[in-house]
């Protein structure tokens, strides 16, 4: 039971990390993190052992699919892959700006 707890806790924080990372803490995007936190409340007190199993390998795949899907986005605009350029060019934008300590331009900001 000790382990299992200690895995859950693991994916949670593991999840919970991926959410805003990858889809972000801004406020229209605040529904992603409470539907994530609201099914681990609600499932806190599941005592079958294979839905909770269950549970907890939805939770890892879910964050394995967050995790390398901005992982493949990264590699094709690495690779200059013809895909939407926009986030690429403000994120270039951005580094350049930070590094003299200057902002982005308001055309860039959202």
């Amino acid at each position: 039971m000790r382990t299992e707890a200690f895995q859950t806790a693991t994916i949670y924080r593991h999840l919970l990390k991926a959410v805003k990372k990858h889809i972000g803490k801004e406020e229209n995007k605040r529904h992603f993190l409470e539907y994530v936190t609201s099914e681990f409340h609600k499932n806190r007190n599941l005592s079958d052992g294979v839905a909770v199993q269950h549970k907890i390998k939805l939770a890892r795949d879910y964050t394995y699919l967050l995790n390398n899907v901005h992982y493949h986005k990264e590699l094709l605009f690495s690779y200059n892959i013809a895909v939407d350029r926009s986030d690429e060019v403000k994120r270039t934008l951005g580094k350049s700006a930070a590094s003299v300590g200057l902002q982005l331009p308001e055309v860039y900001r959202s």
